[in-house]
């Protein structure tokens, strides 16, 4: 968790100037975490998956998944780790019997979650003081 919660802070807080009481939350304790790492240890990205409960309170379904907290550090950037990341949350997800992942896409990177399966929906929003959109991908 301290390599996730590092990333993190890094990409969201120090890069994005994400306040650090906001990125951190109760649902980070029941989350899946991912961590993606090169061949010898270092942490280059992650992001966590909400089921159950705490998916309902995001995407109004148990039934549907939500990604979240997905960071990859800038020097990883471009090499695949976001979409190994995305990939290996959707594959947990399935296993968890999930018929859906839901996510609030930063509107800059749309275009990564389009190439990777997710439909946007719903109106711009607002998280954090960067834009957003929801978007969905039913699992296979």
């Amino acid at each position: 968790m301290a390599a996730c919660f590092a990333v993190r802070t890094e990409v969201f807080v120090a890069e994005q100037s994400v306040p650090e009481s906001i990125e951190y939350d109760a649902y980070d304790a029941d989350a899946v975490h991912v961590l993606a790492v090169s061949a010898d240890g270092g942490a280059l990205g992650t992001g966590r998956l909400l089921h159950g409960p705490a998916a309902l309170a995001k995407t109004g379904s148990e039934g549907v998944g939500s990604l979240g907290r997905l960071a990859v550090r800038k020097a990883a950037r471009g090499l695949g780790v976001g979409a190994a990341l995305v990939r290996a949350i959707e594959a947990e997800a399935a296993r968890l019997g999930l018929a859906a992942v839901d996510l609030g896409a930063q509107t800059h990177a749309l275009a990564f979650y389009e190439r990777l399966g997710y439909v946007p929906y719903g109106p711009e929003f607002q998280d954090a003081g960067i834009p957003h959109r929801a978007m969905r991908r039913p699992l296979p």
